[in-house]
């Protein structure tokens, strides 16, 4: 079922009060009060010309990863979508089944001239907590597990290099368990998804869990952040 219907919202409702000190005030509500996640030590540098590549995450929900990643300065475009399984089965009612074996992702096309793939994998870990295993909040399966889907080997060396940076520094209270895989296909998400948060901003799913992780971005790179208006 599709995270908005009547019976998902009543339910997000009630435990509003409980999931805001559970997991979403805990987590990003109060971020200002804990360390900035540091910048990965080995980073590409800025390409000297504008071009274009893809980076594929995965944080939870593709919605708040979304509309993370479209308010970043040299993020061209973003789509939500699914990676891990296969296309026969790349569809929102068989993904929440949670047999599939894809996670709900975003494909993020940046310029490298403008933002390197460590800036990028510094914000994906700021607006999510990397600790929880396929979990993200109140949403629990593999579906939304953290992963990191890997293009080339250049992305897999700065991704895993940069979660060793992290756990080493304990720059999180648990160890991180993001997946770093090979990126096999990506299967764009259906339609009404895409700009969700944008579309639906009073949504009490967007307020609790998306919301934060926009200001969250606003507050920790405001260098990079930028109003998003839509496609």
């Amino acid at each position: 079922m599709l995270r908005s219907n009547v019976f998902y919202i009543a339910v997000f409702c009630a435990g509003l009060c409980a999931m805001l000190g559970a997991f979403g005030v805990s987590r990003w509500g109060r971020a200002e009060t804990r360390a900035a996640i540091p910048p990965p030590k080995d980073d590409v540098s800025l390409a000297q010309h504008p071009g274009r590549e893809t980076a594929v995450f995965a944080g939870g929900c593709f919605w708040g990863t979304q509309a993370v990643f479209e308010r970043v300065k040299g993020v061209a475009a973003t789509t939500a979508g699914y990676a891990g399984g296969s296309a026969e089965t790349a569809t929102y009612d068989q993904v929440t089944t949670e047999t599939t074996g894809h996670a709900e992702s975003v494909k993020v096309v940046f310029d490298p001239s403008r933002i390197t793939y460590g800036k990028l994998l510094q914000i994906f870990f700021t607006v999510h907590d990397p600790t929880t295993l396929n979990r993200q909040g109140n949403d629990v399966g593999t579906s939304y597990r953290s992963a990191i889907f890997y293009t080339n080997e250049e992305q897999r060396k700065i991704a895993t290099e940069y979660i060793a940076q992290l756990d080493a520094a304990r720059a999180f209270p648990k160890t991180i368990v993001t997946e770093v895989t090979p990126l096999k296909g990506f299967y764009d998400a259906e339609s009404y998804h895409q700009d969700y948060a944008l579309h639906h901003p009073d949504n009490p799913y967007i307020l609790v869990c998306d919301r934060p992780k926009i200001e969250t971005l606003r507050r920790e790179f405001p260098e990079l952040f930028q109003e998003y208006s839509g496609r």
